[in-house]
């Protein structure tokens, strides 16, 4: 189901799209009320998601702590971090395009059946610390346990976020409905085409940057070593999934690097966390969004804030499709003020896009692989551990 859900989002709004007209307020304003309902426990149990994955991840860098480790980890939020600034300056010129969505007036708006909203327990500011402190020391003083207790963790917050993925489709259509009720999705369905486009053309060239830099000292063309990522490419493109993808990956830098056992070990730390695909669509969305429903456009410094926490949640991102989105909706919201009817749509948006997303993650990966692979620090390291 997961690998069909831009399918069955798409069908369910032209579903919509088409019975709106005939479909009763009452039961329009009672699937708006589920889709606020379902967003409320979302961000309920997001903390203790962020929490589970982060852990995970700690435990398993500290359990496998070394100098190489260190500066992979190093390179990686590097990267990820490089790849959201950028993404500031795309955003930014997303947000000078006409944007300006038509709002219904007083009164014509649709309104929730109810207003139900579970209560705060813990920041998702605190539960990445105290995910990541927890697991660096568990990790390093008693990784046997640690490394049990995160399996354990994990096989929780997987059956979390599979019944989550399950509802989105449901999370999604009171949004939509809502959407469609106040004539907001026609400007959308016309405006929002381009924004893909510019995302797009902005990873292609972010990523052709990245394999012609590793390229500059390498026997290898550009062009061939693009081509030896195209079949990993092409299965996560389909897929949705790096992790499904990482066996065609693992062969792909093999032959693209000068050191191919050090780029088969890297591949493997950095499929889930070093996501170039998230850091570019994820802002370059939030800013197009920010300009449709009329809200300021954040300042450097802001923004800043916004991608510190940004990079760090990296590391609590499921592997699953839609995964990428759902740790970042409590930061969107806290950092960049989106509302619940904005989070539904960037989130809508995300996973419309998210087979290009998953496939501009992988070949990034490869990049990335190539360019640290060639690296003198980096082969020193290997060569000592």
């Amino acid at each position: 189901m997961f690998r069909k859900m831009p399918f069955i989002l798409l069908g369910l709004m032209a579903f919509i799209g088409l019975l709106h007209p005939w479909i009763p307020l009452s039961i329009q304003s009672i699937l708006y009320a589920i889709s606020l309902s379902i967003k409320s426990a979302i961000l309920l149990c997001l903390p203790f998601i962020i929490f589970g994955l982060l852990f995970k991840t700690t435990v398993h860098f500290s359990r496998n702590a070394s100098t190489l480790v260190l500066a992979l980890l190093t390179a990686i939020c590097a990267s990820n971090f490089l790849s959201t600034l950028i993404s500031y300056s795309i955003g930014r010129a997303a947000y000078q395009f006409d944007l300006a969505m038509p709002f219904p007036s007083e009164g014509s708006q649709l309104l929730p059946a109810w207003v139900f909203a579970f209560p705060k327990l813990i920041g998702n500011d605190w539960a990445m610390l105290a995910g990541l402190l927890s697991g660096i020391c568990l990790g390093r003083l008693k990784p046997s346990w640690a490394s049990q207790l995160s399996t354990r963790v994990d096989q929780g917050v997987s059956l979390i976020l599979k019944g989550f993925l399950y509802a989105i489709p449901l999370f999604i259509s009171g949004f939509f409905i809502k959407m469609v009720h106040d004539q907001m999705i026609g400007y959308i369905l016309q405006n929002y085409g381009k924004i893909f486009a510019l995302t797009a053309c902005s990873l292609l060239a972010y990523i052709c940057f990245l394999y012609w830099l590793a390229c500059r000292k390498s026997k290898l063309s550009f062009l061939q070593s693009f081509k030896n990522m195209l079949p990993a490419a092409l299965a996560s493109f389909g897929s949705m999934s790096s992790a499904a993808a990482m066996p065609l990956t693992l062969l792909a830098v093999e032959k693209n690097s000068r050191h191919p056992d050090l780029a088969r070990s890297i591949i493997p730390a950095t499929v889930n966390v070093h996501l170039i695909g998230d850091c570019f669509a994820i802002p370059i969305f939030a800013f197009a969004i920010l300009k449709s429903f009329g809200v300021a456009e954040p300042d450097f410094i802001s923004y800043l804030i916004f991608a510190a926490y940004f990079v760090l949640a990296k590391f609590s991102v499921a592997a699953v499709p839609g995964g990428g989105i759902l740790v970042m909706l409590p930061i969107l919201e806290r950092y960049l003020q989106f509302d619940p009817t904005m989070l539904s749509l960037i989130t809508a948006l995300y996973i419309l896009f998210d087979p290009i997303i998953t496939c501009a993650n992988v070949l990034g990966n490869g990049g990335f692989a190539m360019n640290l692979s060639q690296r003198q620090l980096f082969i020193k390291q290997s060569q000592t551990t």
